[in-house]
């Protein structure tokens, strides 16, 4: 009887798999069509309404590097807390984000025929050599980053299936190539909603089950009080601010602010097919948002309940959230599956797709004497997607089997790289025409220059800047100071140039009185 009750069980998870894997092969086939040209394969032509552009923006925004490695790190840390972090994620990260960058982005960037982040740098501040730079960042940083996607699945699969994580890794890199070869960025918006909604439903599923376990939320709240930090603070864990609110901080804004520099989630802002789906766009993905990171989050603060300072020693962060899922009913256990896989698929696509493109319209096709063709990029774009998608995978299996500590820093690092590289002069440079060539290279150069010594020369920082978090935090910040400072130091960009860059800003259109009142 219970080899039977097994059985059943077994084939739940697997047919939930198949599903969930079948309607993402089938949306690749589906969306096939509007992958005909480079414009449709990179930005669904620039028609993706709000709700796919939202849910393109979260599921990129969350993978299974958030639900199992950082809700189980910084849950340990700093408790209920953390959740700090999901509501920072919320309104700076996806609120703000969205006001901030999404209409100056989806403007100057048709304004210039920009398709990726560093071909805005190349015609935003005319050098092709800005363009191949950004494009050498992105390729660097996106590749460990990338392979990082999988480390989540490699517990949660042995718990469920007992599979060799060489298996779930190879499977997950195969469908998520054909849908993205097949369909392009449509194909990648229309699965990310999907997943998105899987998301959704799985992280409130999974709380209210996970403390039902513990007797329901005050229980378990007060349980977390109990637990000592190793200091005179009494409750640490159950506390506002948590038992480091520095550092803390540091996590919110790495996290929050990092994603406005980094290209796969800017380059969302380019699809965006009209003004109401910015205005929509702005509500869903906060929301969504809200719920899917301040869940998973809050759900990890409550990780001291479900495992032991030996056990996390001994196995890592990542063990603590598979420790709080492990006996939960199976039809849930399928559920965090699905869940983690489309965290993780949604933002591999969004990765891969990025690269793909960067690589191909902003290093392959400059470098190239004779220019490419609409066609022959796009099959040079799509035979990348099987390259990076590759090296990722054959990353994520080495570091498994070999504990290669190298690559772990890597991709610890390549968040507050590309975001320290990135964000100033993006920023700056979608608002301010003062902004010049040297102080977009000095931001790239510190950036990125910043966490490299972090990761080789560790002990030249000071003890709170030890930490990659802090670090990317620094960088970020440094760039902001800086751009600003070397713009100002530097020749003055040509006026007319400006003029001519910002004229999309100007122009006149013509609108309903239920967006706009008239004026006397």
């Amino acid at each position: 009887m219970h080899c039977k009750g097994v059985v059943i069980e077994m084939a739940i998870k697997i047919l939930f798999l198949v599903l969930f894997f079948g309607v993402m092969i089938g949306v690749g086939f589906y969306c096939r069509s509007h992958a005909s040209d480079v414009n449709g394969f990179v930005l669904g032509g620039r028609s993706v309404g709000p709700w796919l552009t939202a849910f393109a923006y979260g599921t990129s925004y969350f993978s299974a590097v958030i639900f199992v490695g950082y809700a189980g790190q910084f849950g340990w840390k700093y408790g209920i807390a953390s959740t700090w972090i999901g509501l920072g994620n919320a309104f700076l990260g996806s609120l703000l984000a969205w006001v901030v960058l999404g209409r100056r982005t989806r403007v100057m960037t048709q304004h210039l025929k920009s398709s990726t982040m560093p071909e805005f740098f190349g015609k935003r501040f005319e050098s092709g050599a800005l363009k191949i730079a950004a494009s050498v960042i992105v390729f660097i940083f996106l590749i460990p980053y990338t392979a990082s996607l999988y480390n989540g699945l490699s517990r949660l699969f042995e718990m469920a299936f007992n599979i060799d994580f060489t298996v779930c890794v190879i499977v997950m890199a195969v469908l998520t190539g054909v849908y993205v070869i097949l369909g392009g960025y449509m194909a990648t918006a229309i699965n990310d909603f999907i997943q998105g909604l899987i998301m959704l439903g799985g992280i409130v599923a999974v709380v209210l089950a996970v403390l039902n376990s513990k007797g329901g939320f005050t229980e378990a709240v007060i349980s977390l009080s109990k637990i000592s930090n190793g200091t005179e603070q009494q409750g640490a864990y159950t506390s506002f601010f948590g038992p480091e609110p520095l550092n803390l901080i540091g996590v919110v804004l790495l996290t929050s602010l990092g994603t406005w520099g980094l290209p796969q989630m800017v380059q969302k802002f380019y699809a965006i097919k009209s003004e109401k789906a910015i205005n929509t766009g702005t509500v869903i993905s906060t929301v969504f948002a809200m719920i899917v990171a301040g869940g998973c989050y809050f759900l990890g603060g409550f990780g001291r309940l479900f495992s032991t300072e030996e056990a996390v020693n001994a196995s890592g962060y990542d063990s603590i959230i598979p420790e709080m899922l492990k006996n939960l009913p199976d039809i849930l256990i399928a559920i965090v599956i699905i869940l983690v896989l489309s965290a993780s698929m949604s933002t591999l696509s969004s990765l891969v797709l990025t690269s793909s493109s960067t690589l191909t319209l902003d290093f392959i096709a400059p470098l190239r004497k004779k220019e490419m063709s609409d066609k022959s990029k796009l099959s040079t774009m799509r035979i990348l997607v099987v390259f990076f998608i590759a090296v990722s995978a054959v990353i994520a299996i080495v570091q498994a089997k070999s504990n290669v500590t190298f690559i772990a820093q890597l991709m610890g690092i390549s968040w507050g790289a590309l975001a320290g590289a990135f964000l100033a002069p993006f920023l700056y440079g979608l608002y301010w025409k003062r902004v010049t060539k040297p102080a977009v290279w000095t931001s790239f150069i510190a950036g990125s220059g910043i966490m490299i010594l972090n990761m080789f020369f560790k002990d030249i920082f000071p003890p709170v800047l030890q930490s990659p978090i802090n670090a990317g935090v620094t960088s970020m910040i440094a760039g902001l100071v800086i751009v600003p400072i070397v713009s100002v130091l530097t020749k003055k960009p040509n006026s007319d140039k400006m003029k001519e860059v910002f004229s999309c800003y100007e122009e006149t259109i013509t609108v309903h009185t239920t967006h706009s009142l008239k004026e006397k």
